[in-house]
């Protein structure tokens, strides 16, 4: 270990911690640790929001949060409340239902969910008002140009008519549940929404810029919850308490205290250290080529948002990744971190031929993703290390897809996933990088079928015998999602299907040329 200097301190001594909700500044008082920010929220007398499945999947909890919006302003996201830990939003501002408008004096929001019937119980209305209301105050929303603010994924393609004629993005309500009402009348009222009034107060918020990250020490008879200051201070944390849980988004180990009832003596959240939220194309140093740098602790909203569909292959990858609720606090560094083997992001990466920054206080190191996944849920990253950022070379293949087999078309977990990059020149495949999910007891990339590819003509014959050779590529496994049978089939029949796309597609182009 080098000789840094210990830092003096870890706390915020300025103020005691709290949140603002609903425009008033309130102390946390005594809390445990653990506590979520969702019961924290109900013993406060704000019950609105409420607990349904307590993991995430269906949005009763929601609230919204202020955040930067990467021009200086706030913009406005809706989280899974019962994820977090109430501590991660010391010193930030949050949104719930009540907060967006009273009986006399509804939001426009709630006045439309109410004229169109969208609720009938009532359980799942606030936290679809809350997501509802991040997506009606998204600066640009109804533009005359709307598609300028969709995510580049769904600016073409078959998913636009999931956008309504006031640029109100369907996906925004991912996440969000309702078991008797249906979804037609809740629709109906998210694509009736207008403009906010011009002095809305939750409008005229994201002029001014987002608050600031403070420094957090929460200690209590559960454990201490730590957000430090400075990526230093999180390195030597970790290195005095290498059993520390880390978190960002907290969207994996919130189901942990919640179903499980883990409980740590030190969490240290890395969400907002100001190391770990950049997003840079840098040179190499070797200066003969390039990467884009994405920060670990931005979560994964962000980094849609900011990439902007420069990577195509991340651009199809988000939208399958969970719902908005999740992907508003989930980060790439923390999909990574859990060394999961049906995590989304870890075949796109190794299709992308991503390499992982790994930080320590005796300095960093680079691993390329290939070589990070050591087994079931362990990776070569150390007790005392942390990951600082993903790095994915420059340019990328130009033909890529994302193949993810589900039970839902949205927001569940994979069976299988499949990322393929490959680069077809003069009709030869010179370039071929495929990474495979829920196939191993690792991510792992298709290294025979990738053999299979390079160099071979781009067509049938070749498609043919390099399905059947990723068709036995890892070792399947049998669960509850599928059989090992059924995920060879879907190995097999995932080639098929990319050449089918890229051939519709130079048809396509060909028609247009010759127009």
């Amino acid at each position: 270990m080098n000789e840094q200097s210990r830092p003096v301190s870890l706390t915020n001594t300025m103020e005691p911690p709290g949140v603002t909700v609903n425009g008033h500044q309130r102390p946390f008082g005594e809390v445990a640790a653990h506590t979520t920010a969702l019961d924290w929220l109900r013993t406060r007398g704000l019950t609105g929001s409420k607990e349904g499945c307590a993991e995430g999947e269906c949005g009763a909890c929601a609230v919204m949060v202020a955040g930067p919006d990467g021009h200086g302003g706030t913009a406005w996201s809706s989280v899974n409340s019962c994820l977090v830990p109430v501590a991660a939003l010391d010193g930030q501002e949050i949104v719930t239902s009540e907060g967006l408008g009273s009986p006399d004096h509804l939001n426009p929001v709630q006045a439309e969910l109410a004229s169109n019937g969208s609720s009938q119980c009532g359980y799942c209305t606030s936290g679809f008002a809350c997501s509802m209301a991040a997506e009606f105050y998204r600066r640009g929303r109804s533009d005359t140009d709307a598609t300028e603010n969709v995510p580049a994924t769904r600016r073409h393609g078959h998913e636009n008519h999931e956008h309504g004629p006031n640029g109100f993005d369907l996906h925004a309500l991912g996440g969000n549940l309702c078991r008797c009402t249906g979804y037609r009348p809740i629709r109906d009222a998210a694509y009736a929404l207008g403009d906010p009034d011009p002095a809305d107060a939750l409008a005229l918020r994201r002029d001014r810029p987002a608050p600031v990250t403070v420094a957090t020490d929460l200690t209590a008879p559960d454990g201490r919850f730590v957000r430090p200051s400075s990526l230093t201070d999180a390195l030597w944390l970790l290195a005095e308490n290498p059993q520390a849980k880390v978190v960002a988004g907290s969207t994996d180990w919130g189901v942990e205290v919640n179903l499980r009832g883990s409980r740590s003596p030190l969490v240290i959240a890395i969400d907002q250290l100001p190391e770990l939220r950049t997003l840079d194309t840098v040179t190499d140093s070797t200066g003969t080529g390039s990467f884009i740098e994405i920060g670990a602790g931005l979560s994964l909203s962000e980094v849609e948002r900011d990439l902007d569909g420069q990577i195509p292959l991340l651009a199809e990858l988000f939208p399958q990744f969970a719902s908005r609720l999740i992907r508003n606090r989930a980060t790439i560094g923390g999909n990574l971190g859990t060394g999961s083997p049906i995590g989304d992001a870890p075949p796109a990466l190794l299709a992308l031929g991503a390499r992982v920054v790994l930080a320590s206080l005796d300095g960093e190191r680079e691993v390329p993703l290939d070589e990070y996944f050591t087994g079931y849920r362990t990776t070569v990253c150390e007790a005392h290390e942390l990951i600082r950022a993903i790095r994915i070379p420059l340019p990328p293949a130009p033909i890529s897809a994302f193949h993810k087999i589900a039970k839902r078309r949205f927001d569940d977990i994979s069976s299988v996933a499949i990322a393929f990059a490959l680069q077809v020149d003069d009709g030869i495949v010179t370039r071929a990088t495929i990474g495979l999910g829920g196939v191993a007891a690792t991510p792992l990339r298709a290294r025979a079928t990738e053999a299979a590819l390079l160099g071979k003509a781009w067509n049938e014959q070749t498609v043919t015998a390099a399905s059947a050779v990723l068709g036995a590529e890892g070792t399947p496994m049998e669960d509850h999602r599928a059989s090992a049978a059924y995920r060879r089939i879907m190995l097999s029949q995932a080639l098929p299907k990319l050449y089918v796309q890229t051939s519709e597609g130079q048809e396509s182009e060909s028609q247009e040329v010759s127009a």
